[in-house]
């Protein structure tokens, strides 16, 4: 008890600190100045020692540059450019590893402008910034501003009004967080959904059924476990953030040792469901319990909480990378924030059942109802572990594994779960089935059916609903649409030939690098290496649609088969961009003479997905996929990226806008 007081008083001292550490390094002052018609508008920085105030203009990649919004720029005409007082200093900033422009203690940026109407005129806006020091940086903050002017046809002497400073505040950074926490803690509440995570919820009952001697005793344990997950995720999660960075989290998800270990352990459990043996915790540890009853049992706790953070990483992997690439703009607070948001609710139903485990035994106890549930949950176990198995398989190329194996896999598994259910198969623990209930007469449907919804894939049917959690459409052997597809291809007179993209037969540059081995769905055309890519754009001059995915990314599948295959959505990547897709997780090793040295964390990147984890990192800040990103001949963004949203509309119109913004640059 006195450890758990500790462990809960330290959580407290770090938090505390923490969001103490919202400071207000730069606080801002405005000032207007008139001569009739006229107007020159001046924000005023005032820094504090140590810190700095980022330049309006930075190469992009690197911190938020300081930029002036206007509310309603049509009362005004801007007379010239903004300047600048003092000029900003150059230096390598070691945070963001790049070379960048700053002012130090003050800065002066001045704005001359025309009034375009008579009157009075209030001119409203805020300047958005970001500072840093040589340890820490501030979240992106605002400073709003309010000019209220009074234009005259005729001279008047200069006028001299300040305005009141919008300076940074706590209030604002807060507001950021707390809003980060909800979206961290949504996150959360998603996590829970997932195949390697909501099968874990029995094992904790399974736990906490014979982990205390008494009730007080096992509801003390079970909440220590839930605090001990939001505890790992907070305290441990940052720590890879902020030392090893948001590869770890891609390293976790998809190298082939963890999977195969997450394989493992669903496996065991699976066969530990069916009645082959009991799980328990390892001897020295329940010795251990045995002479310091206390200190056993928050040892056990913690250790179960380890156990399933570790194993549903894979899972979660892709939603906490996302919320640990907040530190590689050296903000150690939000992600802290957010994986509080996020543990917490994701401790939420296992600490819940772990509570109150006497819920199973509440079951009725005649036909073995309990083990009948254990055993179910073996074949779920048996089927969802195959999910790891199948990353590795993938980002390693092993081939053994391809869609209809998996699939076969899967039919098999949950025959055997509706004949169960009919009692047709009976395991050691299993009482005597003698009449089948309505719940399992009803469970038995859902699993035929659930195998009648199958039985197309082993032909290449998409299988849209499931196809998060399938192996690609390419590496399916027989897949009778491509088939007929080619053979219409085929038929075409030479002359015209049209090929799956929907253009002439050259419409790519060159051949492919990597197409051995990686492929896009639908038939798509395209590359998978950057340069390439790009120069194919340039030489066709047409934009790019870069697609940042991973093998193992369930929600690059999703939008594959249900947002890529609208006709809309298929007509304009096969005719209208070049599709990069950049697998940030593949492990392919590069030739040396494609080596890159990371300017993020200065380390030599020798794989394929290592290069384009880097890359899409130190240039767009983000570590999640799927990220969409559509960018003109220069490189430069056409529009804002986009990420997960299986809303097809909002997709085509994501696309309609970038190349309306496309044909406006030419």
């Amino acid at each position: 008890m006195k450890r758990m007081s500790i462990l809960l008083s330290l959580l407290v001292f770090v938090s505390s600190q923490l969001f103490a550490q919202i400071v207000e390094p730069v606080k801002w002052t405005f000032e207007s100045k008139q001569d009739g018609t006229g107007a020159t508008l001046i924000f005023k920085a005032t820094i504090e020692e140590g810190w700095h105030l980022y330049d309006t203009q930075l190469p992009e990649g690197g911190p938020i540059k300081t930029t002036i919004h206007f509310s309603d720029s049509t009362l005004f005409d801007f007379d010239g450019g903004l300047t600048k007082d003092p000029q900003p200093t150059e230096v390598f900033d070691k945070t963001f590893n790049m070379k960048l422009g700053y002012f130090s203690k003050q800065a002066v940026l001045t704005q001359k402008i025309k009034l375009k109407s008579s009157g009075k005129t209030e001119i409203k806006g805020f300047v958005e910034f970001m500072s840093c020091n040589d340890e820490s940086c501030t979240p992106p903050t605002e400073a709003e501003f309010a000019f209220n002017l009074n234009s005259s046809d005729s001279k008047t002497e200069v006028s001299s009004t300040v305005a009141q400073a919008e300076s940074v505040d706590a209030t604002k950074g807060s507001g950021n967080l707390l809003l980060f926490l909800f979206f961290s803690f949504l996150a959360g509440l998603a996590a829970i959904l997932t195949p390697c995570v909501f099968p874990m919820i029995p094992m904790t009952v399974s736990f906490f059924m014979n982990s205390g001697e008494s009730k007080i005793k096992s509801r003390l344990y079970a909440a220590f476990y839930g605090f001990s997950i939001i505890a790992i995720y907070t305290i441990v999660g940052t720590l890879v953030a902020v030392i090893f960075g948001p590869g770890a989290a891609n390293w976790l998800s998809t190298h082939w040792i963890p999977n195969l270990i997450f394989f493992a352990v669903f496996m065991l459990f699976a066969f530990s469901f069916f009645g082959m043996f009991e799980i328990v915790l390892p001897s020295w540890l329940v010795n251990k319990s045995d002479k310091q009853v206390d200190k056993g049992g928050f040892m056990g706790s913690f250790f179960m909480a380890l156990t399933l953070v570790l194993v549903s990483f894979s899972c979660t992997g892709p939603i906490v990378g996302a919320i640990l690439v907040e530190s590689a703009g050296g903000q150690v607070l939000k992600p802290i924030v957010g994986m509080f948001g996020f543990s917490l609710a994701f401790a939420l139903p296992f600490t819940l059942f772990a509570l109150f485990p006497a819920w199973l035994n509440n079951l009725p106890k005649s036909g073995g109802w309990l083990n009948s549930v254990k055993v179910v949950l073996g074949f779920l176990e048996l089927a969802l572990g195959l999910k790891f198995l199948s990353v590795a398989d993938q980002t390693y190329h092993w081939g053994i594994l391809d869609r209809e194996v998996y699939l076969a896999l899967w039919i098999v598994i949950f025959v055997l779960l509706g004949f169960y259910l009919l009692g047709k198969l009976k395991f050691a623990h299993d009482s005597d089935v003698k009449h089948v209930s309505v719940p399992r007469l009803l469970l038995a449907i859902i699993s035929f059916s659930f195998v009648v919804y199958l039985a197309p894939g082993m032909f290449g049917a998409p299988l849209k609903a499931i196809s998060g959690y399938l192996p690609p459409q390419a590496t399916h052997d027989f897949d009778l649409h491509q088939i007929i597809r080619d053979e219409i291809k085929l038929a075409q007179p030479q002359s015209g030939m049209v090929n799956s993209v929907g253009g002439s037969s050259d419409e790519l540059c060159e051949k492919p690098k990597f197409g051995e081995f990686l492929h896009l769905p639908h038939g798509l055309e395209g590359y998978f290496d950057y340069e390439q890519g790009m120069a194919c754009a340039r030489k066709q001059n047409k934009p790019v649609f870069i697609d940042f995915t991973g093998h193992g990314c369930v929600n690059c599948r999703e939008m594959e088969a249900n947002v890529w295959s609208d006709p809309r959505v298929l007509e304009r990547l096969k005719n209208n961009f070049v599709v990069i897709a950049l697998y940030v997780d593949d492990k392919s090793t590069l030739p040396e003479s494609e080596w890159i040295t990371s300017s993020y964390d200065g380390k030599v990147k020798k794989t394929l997905g290592k290069k384009y984890t880097d890359f899409q990192i130190s240039r767009y800040g983000v570590n999640a996929q799927p990220y969409y990103v559509l960018l003109d001949g220069k490189e430069q963004k056409l529009v804002e990226p986009r990420a997960y949203d299986l809303n097809a509309d909002r997709f085509v119109e994501f696309l309609d806008s970038a190349l309306a913004e496309f044909e406006r640059r030419k």
